[in-house]
């Protein structure tokens, strides 16, 4: 690493909780790729569609604990528990 590098990473570390932890989220999504416009309209466009069945009632919701009661359910079976 380069000094201005390790100078740099000593100064953010004696940065407190919160500000690290921003500091390394920017710099992992600097890493990702952009994403692609195609994708992200998709994925706009599904979210649209589902808040508005929702609206609509349209779709029947399921609580969280009984969703998870059913992934740990399958779960087991696939384990033999």
């Amino acid at each position: 690493m380069e000094r201005h590098a390790e100078v740099l990473l000593k100064d953010a570390l004696a940065l407190p909780q919160a500000e690290r932890s921003e500091i390394a989220g920017r710099l992992l999504e600097s890493l990702e790729p952009p994403p692609e416009t195609s994708v992200e309209e998709a994925w706009r466009e599904e979210v649209a569609a589902r808040v508005a069945a929702l609206d609509a009632a349209e779709v029947e919701t399921v609580p969280w604990e009984e969703v998870r009661d059913h992934l740990l359910e399958k779960l087991g079976e696939r384990r033999g528990t």
